[in-house]
């Protein structure tokens, strides 16, 4: 199984993301969590990003690109894989495209977790107070929802067109979402593309 999986800040991607990569067997690569591990070694990679970042700039597709084909190389790859976090551009949508295809594979299904933005700006200013984060305030939270879904809307139309699209409700408990997202990829698979969870 080849998978992405997608939502905007507090839609719980990253809770849900590690439910779907065990059940199927692949590993869940965040491309944020291979940034801040260059960045935690100090690689040449890490040291750049580190820079883009603190200055308040976007690490360049090219840069992020070359990251995930290097990761998707490696051994544990070869039957899947689950990415979060990527793509989140065009430009990626299409290098990754092109990557799989040279080698024969495609995405079998782009999961979205879609939860109402009143609810995600509760969760997030919550999740703010907790962890007391001051610069997460309601006007800084609802500008960053601003910019994910229209940044992400075209790819979520890209994927639709491919029939890949597996739009899953977000609200409820962690447990009840898992249950959602697991039956909603399962339908998908049964219906097009017959695969077995055993392999």
């Amino acid at each position: 199984m080849r998978l992405l999986i997608m939502g905007a800040p507090g839609a719980g991607k990253g809770t849900q993301a590690t439910a779907l990569a065990g059940r199927y067997g692949v590993p869940a690569i965040s491309t944020g969590d291979i940034f801040r591990d260059h960045i935690k070694r100090q690689t040449p990679l890490g040291v750049k990003v580190k820079e883009l970042i603190d200055a308040g700039e976007y690490v360049p597709d090219e840069v992020t690109e070359d990251i995930v084909a290097s990761r998707l190389a490696e051994p544990d790859c070869a039957d899947g894989f689950l990415l979060d976090g990527f793509p989140r551009t065009m430009h990626q949508v299409h290098f990754l495209d092109k990557h799989l295809a040279e080698k024969g594979q495609q995405i079998d299904a782009v999961v979205s977790l879609v939860v109402e933005p009143e609810v995600l700006v509760e969760r997030l200013l919550e999740r703010a107070n907790i962890e007391g984060r001051a610069d997460d305030n309601e006007d800084t939270i609802r500008r960053r929802m601003e910019v994910y879904a229209g940044q992400t809307a075209p790819l979520l139309f890209h994927y639709e067109k491919q029939g890949v699209l597996v739009d899953v409700e977000g609200t409820g408990t962690v447990d009840e979402v898992r249950e959602r997202m697991l039956s909603a990829v399962e339908a998908r698979g049964e219906q097009d593309f017959p695969f077995s969870t055993e392999d």
